[in-house]
């Protein structure tokens, strides 16, 4: 599955990465995933941010499999 990152959490891990796994998780698992990678990972995903799954919105209970597509962003506001 690709992930992407966009603002302050694509200048702390790149703008995109591809990873695989056998069965299908959840987007919080994936995340788990990431957050146990160390302190940075845990920090960044500790603040508010947002999901979406093959470009669109998505909660984190969305069961995502390896060809699929996760984007992950820090909420953004409007004015």
């Amino acid at each position: 599955m690709k992930i992407l990152y966009f603002a302050r959490l694509r200048e702390a891990f790149g703008e995109s990465e591809e990873i695989g796994f056998s069965e299908e998780k959840t987007v919080s698992e994936i995340i788990d995933m990431l957050t146990a990678r160390g302190p940075e990972w845990a920090v960044e995903f500790s603040k508010p941010y947002r999901v979406a799954v093959n470009r669109k919105m998505a909660n984190f209970d969305v069961k995502v499999s390896n060809p699929d597509e996760l984007a992950i962003f820090p909420p953004v506001t409007g004015g």
